[in-house]
């Protein structure tokens, strides 16, 4: 039996992986009653023969365990997968993070009193849509790196800044230009301090 193609047979009987051999036989008694093509009320033949399949695998011992070793074995290498995506996809955020904490830095440097961008200036800096931006946002904003402002833009805090100089600025030059009203302008910007300097000439052009 393929794993990529294993049947749930615990699922298909509606039972728990640890039910015992009079369980499994009481539930499919009463399933394939239900069921039978000879039940003109609520007969099935795909489901009867779905359960006859796993009654005659989960009622023998023997088959019993290389099925479950096999569903186990299938698990385990959907869950690394799972893993190793779910991994990349935090390598992502991370980043993204980055790139709106660059944005409002490069923005709080040129204007550290008024400094504030909209939402939709990060959607067109970035190149992402508001849905995907809004969890980061939610995020920086609950680490109190970032902090909504009263025009309802977003500026980076005294917290955000640390947190930005402590790793690097990602911006690229070709979503860096001003467009009327912003103040974001990747000229004006020069780092603090000597190690920032040299970190912040990365240039990421991709979106995320």
């Amino acid at each position: 039996m393929n794993n990529d193609r294993l049947p749930n047979y615990y699922e298909d009987l509606q039972i728990s992986s640890n039910a015992d051999l009079e369980t499994i036989e009481r539930v499919f008694r009463l399933l394939a009653k239900r069921y039978h093509p000879d039940n003109t009320d609520t007969g099935n033949a795909d489901a009867f023969n779905r359960i006859s399949m796993a009654y005659k695998v989960l009622a023998d011992a023997e088959k019993r365990a290389s099925y479950d070793a096999r569903w186990v074995a299938l698990k385990a290498e959907k869950w690394k997968a799972s893993e190793t995506s779910s991994l990349r996809s935090l390598e992502n955020d991370e980043h993204l993070r980055k790139r709106i904490l660059s944005i409002l830095y490069i923005e709080r440097r040129n204007d550290a009193s008024s400094s504030s961008v909209g939402l939709w200036r990060i959607e067109q800096l970035i190149g992402l849509p508001e849905k995907i931006l809004e969890f980061h946002v939610w995020y920086l904003k609950e680490k109190g790196w970032i902090q909504r402002t009263d025009t309802g833009g977003y500026a980076i805090t005294a917290a955000g800044v640390d947190a930005v100089e402590e790793g690097e600025i990602i911006l690229s030059n070709d979503r860096l230009l001003p467009d009327h009203g912003s103040s974001v302008n990747q000229t004006k910007f020069t780092p603090k301090t000597n190690s920032f300097n040299s970190r912040s000439q990365r240039l990421i052009t991709d979106p995320v």
